[in-house]
């Protein structure tokens, strides 16, 4: 009998991160509960599996990429939430710390940089990057790279912006002006976070 396919693994993995984000918002207003260790256990396998992306395709990296993002910052929030409820409130920002739930502004002090699609449990903190040699051709590839764009822009507060057809139109002609000024095949672009703020960052790859 064959087994789950990586399509119904990644909704596993969905649903548990789900379930996993309600336990733990339970055992925050409930001083009897224990934390969802089990059900953290099964998210961390399942994000371990898949780390080095080999057996997806570019739409199932994307989202596994998507997920792994999301549990490492909420997973960051729970840390700090969970040493306040254990150790009592230090500080002022303690106080708010332990009643925001994850998604809410203190989220924000938990931001790492947009994980690639191997994620930090294999290999540590990497940015989203893609390579582009035709960015006309390759729209997958930039619209991808703007939603991780957007989605680094969210995170750190900050407007998003333009469309993705200006973005695109961005894309193409950087592209064509590095592979022009550096003689390369392809141009890699990154999502990373610095100093709290969202860049884009290209540089010519041989």
């Amino acid at each position: 009998m064959a087994g789950p396919t990586i399509e119904e693994e990644l909704n596993l993995l969905n649903d548990q991160l789900r379930r996993l984000k309600i336990e733990y918002e339970i055992f925050f207003n409930n001083p009897s509960k224990r934390p969802p260790a089990d059900i953290e256990w099964r998210v961390q396998n399942l994000i371990r599996k898949f780390a080095d992306g080999a057996r997806m395709n570019f739409a199932q990296r994307y989202r596994y990429n998507e997920m792994a993002q999301r549990y490492a910052i909420q997973s960051d929030l729970w840390r700090k939430k969970t040493r306040i409820r254990e150790e009592g409130y230090r500080r002022p920002q303690d106080a708010v710390l332990s009643v925001q739930g994850a998604g809410g502004g203190a989220e924000r002090e938990a931001v790492r940089p947009v994980y690639g699609l191997a994620h930090q449990a294999k290999h540590g903190d990497e940015p989203f990057s893609v390579q582009c040699s035709d960015a006309e051709g390759e729209r997958e590839k930039v619209e991808s790279l703007y939603k991780a764009l957007n989605e680094a822009k969210k995170t750190a507060g900050e407007d998003t912006g333009g469309s993705f057809d200006s973005f695109a139109a961005f894309v193409k002609k950087k592209t064509n002006e590095i592979r022009k000024q550096h003689g390369c095949e392809s141009v890699e672009y990154s999502v990373e976070m610095q100093d709290g703020r969202a860049k884009l960052k290209a540089k010519a790859k041989k």
